[in-house]
C-alpha cells in the first residue's frame, strides 16, 4: 500500500480517476428540496405554528391535563413475581399509594396530654371527606403497649418523643382533590396537637412521585437553559455569524415542542415514566442541531459551488433552488439514514418487557421522526431565506485541504500503532463496566437535601415497618401457618422479622394471604436482602409464596433484561449491517462499525461506573452515591449512544462513499471525507455533549446518570472512534473495505440507496 505522505488528493469537480457527480435531480428528495426553495416563507410559518400548538398543548391549555401531571415515577418494573405479589398487596386496600402519614415529634408520647390530643386528632381526620381509615398507636386495641402501636411510634417505644398517624384515603378524581385532602388532614393533626408544641410533617408515596416529576421539570428547564445559549454560541464561532447559527437551534426548539406534543399524546397510549421525558426530550434536541448543522453547512458549499466567486449581492434565485434541492438530496440521504440507526437502536428497546424500556423506545421513535422531519424541511427552508446572508463572508470554496485532512494522513502513516494504543485505551475504560451493580433508587434519586427525602429516610430510620420492610413474604396462607414459616426462616445476622399480618382484601373467600415482612441489616438493596430475596425464592414451602421489595423487583428487571438482551442485540446489529450495507455496498465497513461502536460503548459504561458507583467526582457533580447504577441506565446509554454514534458513522461514511464512488481510491476517499466532514462531526458532538452535559446539572441522579453516559459515548465516539480508529482501520485494510460476496454485490447493485 502506497504510504498516504505521497497520496495527491484529488478535487471534487474533475477526480482524475472518478466520474462526474450524477444527475439526481428527479430524485424524490430533490423534489422535496426544489418545493422548499420556492415557497420557503409557507414552510417557516406553518412550523412556527406547529411548535406554538406543542408548547401550548403540552403546558395544558387546550384543557387537557399537563405533560408532566401526566407522568409516572417509580422502579421499573415487569411481569414477574414481584409484580404479582404487589398486585395481591394493592388488591387488599394495603398499598402506599392510596395513604398519607403524618408524622408527630417533640412530644412526650407517655403524656395522657399527647394521648388524648392524638385521639381527638384521629377522631377529626377520620370525619374529613375521602378518609377511609386512621391508624394511630393510640387508638389501636391493646393502647401503646400493644404490637401493633409499637409500629407506629418512634424506635417502637412508649417512652419516644415521637408517633406518626397513617390515613389512608379512597380513589380521589385528581391529584389535586388528594393533595387538598392531605393538607387538610396534616392541618388538622397540627392544630389538635399544637398545645403540645409538637413538630409536624407529613409525607406519602405520592409526594414522592409529585416531587421526582416537578424535579425532571425543573431538571429539563434547566438543562435546557444551559444547553441552548452555550450551544447557540458555539455555532457563532463554527458558523462564524448569527443567522447560520440560528437556523439549527430553530429547529432544535421545534424538535423540543414536538417532542413534548408527542409525549402527551403517548402518555394516553402508556404509561410515561418521567425519566422518559428528559431523556426522548435531550435526544431529540441533540438530534437536530446534528441535522441542522450539516444541512446549513451542506447548502453553504451547495450554494459556494455554484456562486464560484459572484459577488454575495448577484446571486439568483433559480442557484438558490438549485442549491437548497442538492442539499436536500445529499444532506436529507444522510439524515434519513442516520434517523432510520438511531431509530433502529431505539426499536430495541421495545424487545424488552418493562413498560418502561417500550415506552422510551416508541416515544424515541416518534422523537427521530420529528428530528428527520424539521431537518429535511424547516431548515433547508431557513436556508433559503437566509441564503445570502449565509454567504456573507464571500462565496469562495472552502479548500480540500486542512486540519482534517492532516490528521488523516497522519494516520495513514501509523495505522497499527494508533489503532493498538486507542483500542487499548477503550478497554481499559470499558474495565469497570465489569463490576457493575444495579440499583433501583426511590427517594434517593432526589438531593439528600429535598424534604420528601428527608421524610423517607427519618422515616425508614425510626420507624422501619412504616418506611417499608426490606423484603416482604405474600404467603397464601392463613396467619398461624403464615406465622410458623416466618418462625423457621434462616435469616442473615442482624435480620429480622418485622411482623406477620393478615391481608383482608374485598371479596375473598377462603383463607386470606398473610405478609411477613422481614427487615436486613444494610437495607433493601444490598447484598444482605439480595442475598435473602434469592434464598426465599429458591426454599419454598409448602404454600404458595410471592417474594416482593426492592430487591426482589430488581432482580425480576436485571433477569428479564439478560434474558431479552441477546434478541434485541441481534435485532439492532442485523438491521444495522443491512443497513449501512444499503449504503455502502461493503460487508466489511458495517461489522467494523459494528465493533467499534461496542468497544466505545463499553468505555462510555464504565466511566459511569467509575463515577457514581464508585463515587468518584461526588463533590464536583454534587450527588451522593448510592453504591451502584440504576438499573435503567445500561440500557438508555447503550440504546441512545448507540444511536448517536452510528449517527456519526453515517456522517463520515455518506462523505467517504459518496467520493469512492466517484473514482478517489480508498485512502484518498477517507482524506477528503474527513476534511469536509471532520468539522461537521466534532461541531455537532461538541454540541451534543453541552446538551448532555446541561442535564448533568439536574438534580435527579438518574438524569445525572444519563447525562453522564451519553456525553461521554459521544465525546469518546467523535474524537477516539471518529477520527483515529476509524481512518486506521480503514488504510490498514485498503481496498478490503469495499469486499463483498458477489451475490450481495448483486443485491446492492439493485437495491442499495447510493450517490
Amino acid at each position: 500500500m502506497p504510504d498516504a505522505a505521497d497520496h495527491t488528493v484529488q478535487q471534487e469537480d474533475a477526480p482524475a480517476h472518478g466520474a462526474p457527480h450524477p444527475d439526481r435531480s428527479r430524485s424524490a428528495l430533490s423534489h422535496l428540496g426544489a418545493a422548499l426553495g420556492r415557497r420557503p416563507g409557507v414552510v417557516v410559518v406553518t412550523w412556527v405554528l406547529l411548535v406554538l400548538l406543542g408548547f401550548a398543548a403540552a403546558g395544558g391549555a387546550f384543557g387537557n391535563e399537563r405533560l408532566f401531571d401526566r407522568l409516572t415515577a417509580g422502579e421499573p418494573t415487569v411481569p414477574g413475581e414481584n409484580e404479582t405479589g404487589r398486585d395481591l398487596i394493592a388488591d387488599s386496600g394495603s398499598s402506599g399509594f392510596q395513604t398519607i402519614t403524618v408524622r408527630v415529634d417533640g412530644v412526650d408520647v407517655s403524656s395522657p396530654a399527647v394521648g388524648q390530643a392524638a385521639q381527638r386528632a384521629a377522631q377529626q381526620v377520620g370525619e374529613l371527606p375521602g378518609v377511609t381509615r386512621v391508624a394511630s398507636p393510640f387508638v389501636v386495641p391493646g393502647g401503646l403497649r400493644s404490637p401493633a402501636a409499637a409500629t407506629m411510634l418512634k424506635d417502637g417505644s412508649a417512652a419516644s418523643d415521637g408517633y406518626v398517624t397513617v390515613v389512608t384515603v379512597d380513589n380521589l378524581p385528581d391529584e389535586a382533590a388528594f393533595h387538598a385532602l392531605g393538607d387538610q388532614v396534616t392541618a388538622t393533626v397540627r392544630t389538635a396537637t399544637a398545645g403540645e408544641g409538637a413538630t409536624v410533617t407529613s409525607g406519602g408515596v405520592r409526594d414522592l412521585v409529585d416531587a421526582i416529576t416537578g424535579q425532571l421539570e425543573v431538571d429539563l428547564r434547566t438543562g435546557e437553559g444551559i444547553a441552548l445559549p452555550v450551544s447557540f454560541l458555539v455555532m457563532i464561532v463554527v458558523f462564524g455569524g448569527f443567522v447560520a447559527a440560528g437556523m439549527p437551534i430553530f429547529g432544535a426548539i421545534a424538535s423540543i415542542a414536538g417532542a413534548l406534543a408527542s409525549l402527551l399524546g403517548f402518555s394516553y397510549l402508556i404509561d410515561l415514566d418521567t425519566t422518559a421525558v428528559n431523556v426522548v426530550t435531550v435526544l431529540g434536541l441533540g438530534l437536530c442541531i446534528d441535522y441542522g448543522l450539516l444541512v446549513v453547512s451542506r447548502f453553504r458549499e451547495e450554494l459556494r459551488a455554484r456562486a464560484a466567486g459572484l459577488p454575495v449581492a448577484q446571486i439568483p434565485r433559480s442557484m438558490v433552488v438549485d442549491a437548497v434541492a442538492r442539499t436536500v438530496d445529499s444532506a436529507g440521504r444522510t439524515v434519513v439514514f442516520s434517523g432510520l440507526t438511531v431509530a433502529i437502536s431505539l426499536g430495541g428497546l421495545l424487545v424488552f418487557q418493562s413498560p418502561l424500556m417500550k415506552g422510551i423506545g416508541t416515544a424515541g421513535v416518534s422523537v427521530v421522526v420529528i428530528a428527520v422531519l424539521v431537518a429535511l424541511t424547516l431548515v433547508p427552508a431557513l436556508c433559503v431565506l437566509g441564503a445570502r446572508r449565509l454567504l456573507r463572508r464571500g462565496t469562495e470554496q472552502a479548500p480540500e485541504h486542512g486540519v482534517f485532512s492532516r490528521l488523516a494522513q497522519w494516520v495513514h502513516r501509523f495505522p497499527v500503532p494508533i489503532i493498538v494504543v486507542v483500542a487499548t485505551a477503550l478497554l481499559a475504560l470499558a474495565a469497570p463496566a465489569l463490576d457493575l451493580r444495579l440499583t433501583s433508587s426511590g427517594a434517593q434519586l432526589l438531593p439528600v437535601s429535598a424534604p420528601e427525602r428527608v421524610f423517607f429516610d427519618g422515616l425508614a430510620e425510626d420507624y422501619p415497618v412504616l418506611g417499608g420492610a426490606d423484603v416482604t413474604v405474600v404467603a397464601k396462607a392463613p396467619l398461624a401457618q403464615a406465622q410458623r414459616y416466618a418462625a423457621d426462616l434462616r435469616l442473615p445476622e442482624g435480620g429480622r422479622v418485622l411482623d406477620v399480618t393478615t391481608l383482608q382484601g374485598p371479596g375473598r373467600s377462603g383463607s386470606a394471604p398473610s405478609l411477613v415482612r422481614i427487615d436486613v441489616p444494610g437495607g433493601p438493596l444490598e447484598q444482605p436482602a439480595r442475598d435473602l430475596v434469592d434464598q426465599l425464592r429458591d426454599q419454598r414451602p409448602a404454600f404458595d409464596t410471592y417474594v416482593v421489595g426492592p430487591a426482589s423487583g430488581l432482580k425480576d428487571f436485571t433477569d428479564s433484561m439478560w434474558d431479552r438482551a441477546p434478541y434485541a442485540f441481534a435485532l439492532v446489529a442485523l438491521a444495522t449491517l443491512v443497513l449501512l450495507f444499503l449504503m455502502t455496498g461493503s460487508v466489511v465497513i458495517p461489522v467494523k462499525a459494528l465493533l467499534l461502536n461496542v468497544v466505545s460503548l463499553g468505555a462510555s459504561l464504565g466511566i459511569v461506573v467509575l463515577v457514581f458507583q464508585k463515587g468518584h467526582l461526588e463533590g464536583l457533580l454534587g450527588f451522593a452515591s448510592v453504591g451502584a447504577v440504576e438499573s435503567t441506565i445500561p440500557l438508555l446509554v447503550l440504546a441512545f449512544g448507540f444511536g448517536l454514534s452510528m449517527d456519526y458513522e453515517v456522517f463520515l461514511l455518506s462523505r467517504i462513499v459518496e467520493l469512492h464512488e466517484r473514482g478517489y481510491s480508498n485512502d484518498d476517499a477517507v482524506v477528503v471525507g474527513l476534511q469536509r466532514s471532520g468539522r461537521i462531526i466534532t461541531s455537532a458532538a461538541l454540541l451534543v455533549v453541552i446538551v448532555f452535559s446541561g442535564f448533568v446539572a439536574g438534580q435527579l441522579l438518574i438524569i445525572k446518570e444519563t447525562g453522564v453516559g451519553l456525553a461521554t459515548a459521544v465525546a469518546l465516539d467523535a474524537t477516539l472512534v471518529r477520527m483515529l480508529l476509524v481512518p486506521a482501520t480503514m488504510t490498514l485494510l485498503g481496498d478490503w473495505n469495499w469486499w463483498a460476496p458477489t451475490r450481495l454485490r448483486g443485491l446492492h447493485a439493485r437495491f442499495g440507496i447510493t450517490e
